[in-house]
């Protein structure tokens, strides 16, 4: 118990005074009505007499539904079709993520006998850091989800100064990678950082079937309407970029603007990929994901060395992060469990595969690192390519690489004031 006393804090709730949206969802959207046609046999239709042929101008020949069996014939050939493509598409990602196990065990190996005295787990952090309790951050608490009654780990401040600004992460990080955002906007919006599903002390469940994107997109709906707001301004980075994506496509009366770091949709990825076969190679971690409980493993081996590399490396990681944020970022993975959650996200990227174009209408600030060791800087063409002409708005910072909202605070600032300006006046 004592690693989540610094979360003690109250349950959010909706202000009654504040409106909610009456068009509220559980779970997954219905897909399609499904109202019967009209029973001519039914007591309740008007009876009308029957016309003879003499009187009959034109006789009209009823239509009969197409045979079941013809329709099933003539769908046979894209089924097939698109099963054998899912198939060796299957073939493919597992044999990737045989390889990269391989590569990414000969790494975590090297890390064990390279630093033996941390031996091959992970060493669990039960107080947390004094950086993840900094009382400026903004108030602690949880929120009840009303489709799935998940509870999520909140970080709130600002409330009653304006519009509501909700934020999600990426992994592998928390709500602590905003920090600069909830200190920089908290006068002038209602600033929320959120625990996503998975993420300690957030609800974690174990299965996978508990991260398809339905499901987190019906979370970040219910924590819009819980808080008490029918719209938001959605700001996101990786992961929690690739959720607002969907989100705005889906729900787009939820969200006034976006603001997107670092994170392209996942139908501009996957179409993206197919031409540029690079692109996958920068993204090599996905397919280890895909095997059970391997990742877990290698990820905590010497102290999760893997995951501190990501996040401090001078390629890959975030700039001067100091050893206090680094702990801020691994307390809730040494906890039981803690990396089963966030990895299940990538166990179901694939699912979905493949994907149509999707077309993108929600005002959206872009921003997007020119170093970037993820993903190419040509996917920011691919996405301007979806959007409505006048909808978009870039900026591609030449200096900066995945964690802009930590390596470039001040320019992501100046970006997002400018942008959200009009609502402020």
């Amino acid at each position: 118990m004592e690693q989540q006393q610094y979360l003690s804090g109250p349950s959010f709730s909706a202000p009654a005074a504040r409106p909610v949206s009456a068009h509220f969802t559980k779970g997954s959207q219905a897909k399609g009505s499904g109202f019967p046609g009209p029973d001519p046999s039914s007591p309740l239709l008007p009876a009308y007499p029957a016309q003879s042929s003499a009187d009959s101008a034109v006789t009209v020949p009823e239509r009969g539904d197409m045979p079941e069996l013809v329709v099933t014939a003539l769908l046979a050939p894209s089924r097939v079709s698109l099963r054998l493509l899912r198939f060796f598409m299957w073939i493919l990602v597992y044999s990737a993520a045989l390889l990269a196990a391989a590569v990414y065990g000969c790494i975590a190996l090297t890390h064990v006998l390279c630093r033996p005295r941390r031996g091959c787990l992970g060493r669990p952090r039960y107080a947390a850091p004094a950086c993840l309790v900094d009382p400026t951050l903004g108030e602690h608490g949880f929120l009840n989800l009303k489709s799935s009654g998940l509870h999520l780990h909140l970080v709130s401040a600002g409330r009653g100064n304006g519009p509501l600004m909700l934020f999600l992460h990426g992994f592998p990080q928390n709500w602590f990678s905003w920090r600069y955002q909830l200190r920089e906007f908290q006068s002038h919006f209602h600033v929320v950082a959120v625990n996503l599903r998975g993420y300690i002390p957030s609800a974690a469940p174990k299965d996978v079937d508990c991260y398809t994107t339905d499901l987190l997109m019906a979370d970040i709906q219910d924590i819009i309407l819980g808080l008490g707001y029918s719209k938001c301004i959605l700001v996101a980075h990786d992961w929690g970029a690739v959720l607002a994506w969907n989100f705005s496509i889906y729900f787009p009366s939820l969200v006034e603007r976006m603001v997107v770091v670092s994170a392209p949709p996942t139908s501009v990825f996957q179409d993206y990929c197919i031409r540029h076969i690079g692109q996958f190679f920068k993204v090599n971690y996905m397919f280890l994901f895909q095997l059970p409980r391997l990742p877990e493993r290698l990820l905590s081996m010497s102290d999760f060395q893997i995951l501190k590399s990501s996040l401090t490396g001078r390629k890959t990681g975030i700039p001067h992060l100091a050893p206090c944020e680094l702990e801020a970022f691994l307390h809730g993975f040494s906890q039981p469990g803690g990396l089963t959650g966030p990895i299940n996200y990538y166990r179901n990227i694939f699912r979905n595969i493949p994907l149509e174009p999707q077309e993108l209408a929600v005002p959206t600030l872009l921003l997007w690192g020119e170093k970037d060791p993820y993903f190419q800087v040509g996917l920011v063409r691919a996405i301007e390519s979806r959007f409505v002409p006048g909808r978009l708005e870039t900026h591609i910072l030449p200096d900066a690489g995945h964690y802009i909202p930590q390596s470039h605070p001040r320019e992501m600032h100046q970006y997002m004031w400018a942008f959200l300006k009009d609502l402020l006046d």
